[in-house]
């Protein structure tokens, strides 16, 4: 017996052992796991991914013993609610960088659900005001900090025929001003939202009825005149605010934490810039407030729900709060004091902002998105595409439908022009209103078929040249330039092209940008990168699968 009983004491020990050697012992145990997915918006990334790491390391465990797993990814807050109304994205957690599309959600959900998919009002994970980054010297040059700046005051610099000589800089040229398209992000929908109760004078209570006010049409078409572009990123406007410099933008409409972390860079010594610094709209502004929302939807059961809640109470605890203080968030705990790097050295103020705007209904949103469309800056496009012999097969097929998708994205006040090249350049339609032409230009499109050679430094030389001609300045002015191969058979150079765009760069951000397609693999990424970065402009990698994604990118700009 007593042998009997040390070898199965022996025996469990090394049994215990093996699997814990082998990291193996909790997984053997354990019934299953509670997976968590998540969606987030970008903008919390370098806080969130970490503490996700952490939890799951820690083998957090829900009341019937099943480990809790979660699953993060990065996306736009308004692109991840699309994906979650048209089925393609389930997650058990929605958290955008703002509250503010919460009630379009929800009426968008009732129109095929009973109840809200957002239900009661969900807790905040991190805060950052929205904010309007502006360059130091610029900011003091218009009376900052005595004065207080806002809406009324980029509405005023944006229609002055001076620009900042006004305020004794004519070095400085004209007012450049930056925000996202508000179909795509977060901020863009804040700022035309903000825009909008500015122009009304109001803080709260806005209406249908006030969206109807010639003097609010006028007032948005004025701040909306000096946007240089869109853009489908926040970060991507910071990233091009910071490196560009004040030549390329002299404001954006960002959050607090961006400005934070470049300040941070700048003292640090890893950023030459000048000092920028957060202007908090006097009119009001929003919170970009992080909610951590547990969605009322068919697919989240009881026992996600349950490790949902342990996630979130994790991300709550004062040791997370902390850390997202120090990449410039503010604590959703009001208890944890606000502390640097959230002060005047890093352009921000904690005892800002003054006012917080109401957000509006879904109806109102959706009538100061048509209302913004009406009002925003229209674009003078030049599209430049490849048609010589390479482009034969899917390459030409999906080459054609994918910019046919593209024109139907532009507004009738747009103008647009198309030039084909290869053995020969061939203008398709002119520089001229799409409105009356649509679909004309689609049937033309339509038409387009291969062969020849390839001729791109020509072609786009011809399109930069002639849109810097007939383009209006008080337009955005943009080439897209789409290929799958090298230049064999221009008279023009690459030098060519770069030195006509290096003459006219002293325009700064509202010079022509050009975005470049390369179109397969055989296609000279190198020099279609090379005319793209000194524009401002973009170059993409593309192929017959992806060619309609990086078309809608393109179409965000504008």
């Amino acid at each position: 017996m007593k042998f009997r009983i040390q070898f199965l004491l022996s025996l469990t020990i090394i049994l215990f052992m093996l699997l814990s050697a082998c990291g193996q012992l909790q997984s053997v145990i354990s019934p299953g796991t509670a997976t968590v997915s998540i969606v987030y918006g970008s903008e919390k990334t370098e806080w969130l991914e970490p503490l996700v790491k952490q939890f799951n390391a820690a083998n957090n465990k829900i009341k019937n013993g099943k480990n809790i797993l979660i699953k993060s990814t990065a996306m736009g807050s308004i692109e991840s609610v699309r994906g979650i109304m048209d089925g393609s994205l389930q997650p058990t957690v929605w958290s955008p960088a703002s509250s503010i599309y919460i009630p379009v959600a929800n009426a968008e959900w009732r129109k095929t659900h009973t109840d809200d998919l957002v239900t009661g009002t969900p807790k905040d994970l991190v805060l950052s005001p929205v904010v309007i980054a502006m360059w130091r010297p610029m900011a003091q040059a218009l009376g900052w900090p005595g004065k207080a700046l806002g809406w009324t005051d980029i509405a005023q610099l944006a229609t002055s025929s001076d620009g900042w000589k006004a305020f004794g800089h004519p070095e400085w040229g004209q007012f450049k001003f930056g925000h996202t398209h508000p179909d795509y992000s977060n901020s863009g929908i804040v700022s035309i939202i903000a825009e909008a109760y500015a122009g009304a004078k109001k803080q709260r209570g806005l209406t249908e009825a006030d969206l109807q006010s010639p003097d609010l049409n006028q007032f948005m078409s004025a701040v909306e005149s000096s946007v240089i572009h869109y853009g489908t990123s926040t970060g991507f406007f910071s990233d091009r605010m910071f490196s560009n410099g004040p030549s390329y933008l002299s404001a954006a409409v960002m959050y607090e934490n961006l400005i934070v972390a470049q300040e941070s860079k700048r003292l640090a010594g890893t950023s030459s810039q000048i000092p920028v610094v957060a202007i908090y709209p006097k009119e009001g502004t929003f919170w970009s407030n992080h909610p951590y929302v547990i969605l009322n939807a068919p697919w989240v059961t009881d026992e996600q729900k349950e490790a949902a809640e342990a996630f979130q109470a994790f991300l709550l605890d004062k040791p997370q709060q902390l850390k997202a203080l120090e990449l410039g968030f503010r604590p959703s705990d009001p208890s944890v004091p606000l502390t640097a790097p959230l002060d005047t050295q890093h352009g921000a103020d904690p005892a800002q902002p003054k006012t917080i705007l109401e957000v509006p209904s879904a109806a109102v949103i959706g009538g100061i998105q048509n209302l913004w469309k009406q009002t925003k800056k229209p674009v003078d496009l030049v599209v430049v595409m490849d048609i010589s012999g390479s482009m034969g097969g899917d390459k030409i097929t999906s080459a054609r439908s994918s910019l046919m998708q593209f024109i139907r994205k532009l507004d009738d006040r747009d103008r647009l022009e198309i030039i084909t090249f290869s053995t020969d350049i061939t203008t398709l339609s002119s520089l001229s209103e799409l409105g009356g032409k649509r679909q004309q230009v689609l049937d033309s499109v339509s038409g387009i078929f291969e062969g020849g050679d390839t001729k791109l430094f020509d072609a786009t030389l011809q399109a930069y040249q002639e849109l810097q001609q007939n383009g209006d300045p008080k337009h955005i002015r943009s080439v897209v330039v789409l290929t799958d191969g090298r230049d064999n058979s221009s008279t023009s150079s690459q030098a060519d092209i770069l030195n006509k765009i290096n003459a006219a760069q002293g325009e700064g951000g509202n010079s022509i940008k050009l975005f470049t397609i390369a179109f397969g693999s055989d296609a000279d990424k190198t020099v279609l990168q090379k005319i793209a970065d000194p524009t401002g402009g973009k170059e993409y990698d593309s192929s017959p699968t992806t060619i309609q994604s990086i078309y809608d990118d393109i179409a965000t700009f504008f």
